[in-house]
């Protein structure tokens, strides 16, 4: 099954999952480090913790000698920058924006719902990061503090065909930035070369080692990997269409982890088929209260996807933000978007999807290992007694969450 409307997995890839925070920061810090001309970060949360710290550091070394950096904040996520960490990435001379602050208003103007909620990093045209993890400590959450568990969410490290693709997104998003409301084509093949020569010539004069930045592009050249995009452009229901593709084509397993789950007609029919053939179908989603609509609204949800025979696992320790996927042992996806309207219908997100096996597997050992060892499957039964108003406030965040995405003039 093909779609034109969906970029080809391309080989020649080498893909590592990153679980955390823990794993994610130290391998960005490492490139970073290693630098050589530019590196370029998008992200929804900057938080100012130890995670924030380590970044930060890696970015006002790398400007300092001499690496053009550029990092872009969304204005809900991090709504601004404390004032000694601005002062820094200044001196610094870190060019850095945050992207729709929300202005006295907030969100009360249904444009300003439009977020920046990806998560990427591209260093040196070489090496590219993308996923779920915003820059926040795993074990802190700036809405309920320390946490009892680190948060659950992953993302990958990539190098090969795909990095090109994250280089000229992340170009082509700052200078929309720049020039306001403006559109300017910006040429996205001559900014490429310009990194390409930068970073062959400093590996000329000797400025780095090449063997030790190429090592991990020698390994695993022949995985298939894609990065998936959801803007209000050229890409509005991209990652929507490679779930319903994967989903369709599965034969034995679908497994997916999300954090805010409320897919569309169109999803939750692909997975209802998916089932009537046959297809054991699993569900990860947060088993704890973070906010109202996110909580209330997924479990308006659950009836349909419980009467179709599908597993739903909530999950308890802390709480759970990955948006990740794992299908028949070889295709999977990690990235930003969540299975929801404001994900799938209003957010720009980023999702890089993999066809291999042992990667698949990794992701699927850690997802299977949460569902069986660190949350509860739902009763069905049990669901259908839950209390009245329990479902009174289910169907009250559900008909706002429809009535938000009427508002926006979007159909889901």
């Amino acid at each position: 099954m093909t779609d034109r409307h969906l970029p080809p997995l391309r080989a020649g890839h080498h893909v590592q999952l990153l679980e955390g925070a823990h794993e994610l920061f130290p391998a960005m810090v490492r490139a970073i480090d290693r630098a050589l001309h530019e590196v370029r970060i998008e992200t929804y949360i900057f938080d100012p913790d130890a995670m924030g710290e380590l970044l930060l550091a890696a970015l006002t070394r790398a400007a300092q000698r001499g690496v053009k950096v550029y990092l872009v904040m969304d204005g809900v996520g991090t709504p601004k920058l404390p004032a000694p960490w601005a002062r820094r990435l200044d001196e610094a001379g870190v060019q850095w924006r945050i992207f729709l602050p929300l202005g006295r208003l907030g969100l009360l103007i249904p444009s300003r719902w439009r977020r920046l909620h990806r998560k990427l990093c591209v260093v040196d045209g070489r090496v590219a990061f993308c996923g779920g993890i915003n820059v926040l400590d795993d074990w802190n959450d700036p809405n309920h503090g320390r946490l009892d568990a680190p948060r659950l969410d992953f993302a990958v490290r990539v190098t090969g065909p795909l990095v090109r693709a994250v280089h000229e997104v992340t170009v082509q998003f700052w200078w929309r930035l720049q020039v306001g409301s403006k559109v300017r084509e910006v040429d996205l093949p001559a900014a490429w070369h310009e990194v390409e020569e930068a970073v062959l010539g400093a590996l000329q004069t000797g400025a780095a080692d090449s063997a030790e930045i190429d090592d991990s592009a020698r390994h695993g050249a022949g995985t298939r990997a894609a990065l998936l995009l959801r803007d209000n452009l050229r890409h509005r229901s991209r990652i929507e269409r490679a779930y319903r593709k994967a989903i369709a084509e599965a034969h034995e397993e679908i497994i997916i982890a999300n954090a805010y789950f409320a897919p569309g007609r169109k999803l939750r029919q692909a997975l209802i088929h998916a089932r009537q053939r046959g297809v054991r179908v699993r569900v990860l989603l947060q088993g704890r209260y973070e906010y109202f609509m996110q909580f209330h609204a997924v479990r308006m949800m659950y009836g349909v996807l419980l009467g179709a025979g599908m597993e739903i696992h909530e999950y308890s320790p802390s709480f759970l933000h990955a948006k990740v996927a794992v299908i028949d042992g070889h295709w999977a996806t990690v990235g930003s978007s969540n299975l929801d309207p404001l994900s799938l219908l209003l957010a720009r997100e980023a999702n890089v999807v993999v066809d291999e096996v042992h990667f698949a597997r990794a992701l699927r050992e850690r997802l299977v290992h949460a569902m069986e060892h660190e949350g509860r499957r739902v009763d069905p039964a049990r669901y259908a007694r839950r209390p009245w108003h329990q479902r009174l406030l289910d169907r009250v965040a559900f008909g706002l969450m429809r009535v938000g995405v009427f508002v926006t003039g979007n159909r889901y």
